[in-house]
Parts: structure tokens; C-alpha cells; sequence
């Protein structure tokens, strides 16, 4: 659907936290947007992140809200909050982009996705990393059939734990968070735009240390629980008969992330981090003895590219690419690979989308287009 309004997209920030300097970062540089308001409890954040980035105003979130002229209100809250604090932002009136995940349930996801259809309002989703040019160059080799039919993926993250480097990481390691849910949502949403819908999942899951110690910052040496598996590793199938072996893991000494492989029946292809907009693939054929190297093409800016797409869809009337929709099926991949983990059993999922079409390589955010 297409909005009534015309031109620059306003925009408000809620959330001043360790994630809004990327974000404030790029969309204020985005030429369809204007950034109007940084909101946050800590009134003095909001304050410092505002000027810090040349946002006119700060506040409350309720303050944030009463403006007429912000139209997409990017949620940076914790994860524990997405989904309530996004209920908050439709029935204000506004469109919602929201950090990942979605929601930590499929009730409140779905509440809120149809929420906003009864509004007339959208809900689109982080990754936006898969709109950058590294993921999509990928994507576009794998659908024009550098690789044949895409038929089995292999994914890992592996890290000792974000404790010894993030100054707050309690949240990381609480319900909602953890290495599935902090970053499998990167590698989930990577597959789907692949692969299409996954349609059931097999875990399993361990913990190493039910307490971490923080590593950096004023805290350091503070104590805190751990209140959910540290290690998740999952056989991911879809429903077009394609497979996954995903591992996600807060729980490794040697460090092994950002690897993502998919192979075809005519060669492999390896992903960039999923984790960043940029950087080459490499495609391996049958029978060669070095790969190809594929450049990164289109867009290599930061967050905040897929508030841009939304804005964009929101005024053309087209369909945004880090749909809510999308966002809700990756939760619910997520949220199987956990339930199975538990008696170890293979866990159906139940809801469906269709695959994403790759962006053009001449899609740019830094462009003004309305």
C-alpha cells in the first residue's frame, strides 16, 4: 500500500544505546530520510546521541511519539521489549522498524504483524546486512545458476563469548538473546533469501558456564548468570528439499564465524559475513583447482539500509524486503531449532514465505529517490 504523504520520510529513534551510533550513522547521511528525534529512559543519552549526530530533537519515547512528523520509528531496545514497544509505535500511528529479533514469541510476532495490517501500517525487520552488496552479489550469482540448483548449506558461528569485549553483556546471554537469537537471525534470514522457507528444523544444545564474567569496560570482573544455551547447532530443512547445517555458538576458544557455503549441482559458492554489508564470494566449480573471486557490487552502506527500502516501498506502495513477514518466519525458525533441542526431536515449521527477489545492483540508498 502507498502512503499518503509525499517526499522525505521522517524518522525517530528509540533506543540510544551501543547500536544507534551505527544506525544514526548512515540515516543521517540517507537523503530520503530525516531523522527528527532520538528517544530514550535515559533522558541524557537520548540527549548526547541527538547531538552527537545532529538530530534536532531528543526525549521520551512518548515524546517521540506525539510528533506528527516521523512516520517510521526505528526500535533499538532490547529484545526482551521488540515486540511491546512495537505494538506501542503502530497504535501511535507509525510504521515500525525494529532491531532483531522480531519478538521472543510467535504470539506477540503475530500480534504485532497484525496489528499493523488493521492500521494500514508496515513492521519491516533487521538483518538488513542481506540488502548489502556482499550477501546480494552472492544472491544474484546463485539465481542466474553460477552454482546450478542451490541444494545444501553448511553455516558457523563460533566465539568464546561477546563478555569479553561488550561493556553490558547481560542481555546477551538472557531469553530473548544468546548466540541463537542475537546471531542467527543473520544467517536464518541469508538461507531464506537462498533457499526460500525452511519448513523443519533438528537441534541440539549445551551450556558451557551458567556464570560469565564481564572482560572490558567500568564493570569489568562483575559476575552475571547465563539463562540460555550457549551452543545450538541445527539441520535445517526446507521446503523446496534444500538443507542447512547451521551452528551457533558463544561457547569456542578458537574463533570461526561468518562462514556461510551453499552448494549447487554445479559448484559452491562461499558467502561474505553475514554479519557485514560487504565483501567477495568465492565460487568453487567441479573439476577447479581455485576459485573465482566475486567482488561485492550495489550498495556497501551500514544499518539503516533497510529503513531506507522501507521508506521507499511506504511511498512507491511496493513491498518492503526485510519484511516483518520475513522477520516472523526467521523467528519461528529460531524458536523450532530451540523447542528441538530440548528432547532432541525434529520440530515442524509452521509458517511460510516466499523467496526475496535479489535488490538490483544499481539499488542505492545513498540516492535520493522521493
Amino acid at each position: 500500500m502507498s502512503g499518503t504523504r509525499t517526499g522525505v520520510v521522517g524518522v525517530g529513534v528509540i533506543g540510544a544505546g551501543n547500536i544507534s551510533s551505527q544506525y544514526l550513522e548512515n540515516l543521517t547521511r540517507f537523503p530520503d530520510l530525516s531523522v527528527e528525534f532520538v528517544a530514550d529512559l535515559d533522558l541524557a543519552r537520548a540527549e548526547a546521541q541527538a547531538r552527537a549526530f545532529g538530530v534536532p530533537a531528543s526525549g521520551s519515547v512518548d515524546d517521540l511519539l506525539a510528533r506528527d512528523d516521523i512516520e517510521i520509528v526505528v526500535n533499538l531496545t532490547i529484545p526482551a521489549v521488540h515486540a511491546a514497544v512495537g505494538r506501542q509505535i503502530i497504535a501511535a500511528g507509525k510504521h515500525v522498524w525494529s532491531e532483531k529479533p522480531l519478538a521472543l514469541d510467535r504470539e506477540s510476532a503475530a500480534a504485532l504483524l497484525a496489528a499493523a495490517r488493521d492500521a494500514g501500517l508496515r513492521v519491516a525487520c533487521a538483518p538488513d546486512t542481506v540488502l548489502g552488496g556482499g550477501i546480494q552479489s552472492a544472491l544474484r550469482a546463485i539465481a542466474r545458476g553460477d552454482i546450478g540448483e542451490p541444494l545444501t548449506a553448511t553455516t558457523l558461528f563460533q566465539v568464546p563469548g561477546p563478555e569479553s569485549w561488550h561493556p553490558d553483556p547481560e542481555f546477551l546471554f538472557a531469553p530473548g538473546a544468546g548466540p541463537l537469537f542475537d546471531m542467527g537471525p543473520y544467517y536464518i534470514t541469508t538461507l531464506v533469501h537462498a533457499f526460500g522457507a525452511a519448513s523443519r528444523v533438528s537441534a541440539v544444545s549445551s551450556t558451557s558456564h551458567a556464570v560469565r564474567v564481564i572482560g572490558s569496560g567500568p564493570r569489568a570482573g562483575t559476575e552475571f548468570p547465563v539463562g540460555v544455551p550457549t551452543h545450538h547447532a541445527a539441520l535445517i530443512g526446507f521446503a523446496g528439499g534444500q538443507s542447512a547445517q547451521s551452528t551457533f555458538s558463544f561457547q569456542d576458544a578458537q574463533p570461526r564465524m561468518g562462514f556461510v557455503e551453499i552448494s549447487g549441482t554445479e559448484g559452491t559458492i562461499v558467502l561474505p559475513d553475514p554479519n557485514h554489508f560487504e565483501g567477495a564470494s568465492s565460487l568453487w566449480r567441479f573439476g577447479d583447482s581455485e576459485p573465482d573471486f566475486l567482488p561485492a557490487t550495489g550498495s556497501t552502506f551500514g544499518r539503516g539500509t533497510g529503513v531506507v527500502d522501507l521508506a521507499r516501498a511506504i511511498r512507491s506502495g511496493t513491498d518492503e524486503r526485510a519484511s516483518g513477514a520475513l522477520a516472523a518466519h526467521v523467528l519461528d525458525v529460531l524458536l523450532a531449532i530451540s523447542t528441538s533441542a530440548e528432547p532432541h526431536e525434529t520440530v515442524a515449521v509452521e509458517s511460510a514465505v516466499d523467496r526475496p527477489v535479489p535488490l538490483d545492483e544499481s539499488w542505492d540508498p545513498a540516492q535520493r529517490t522521493v
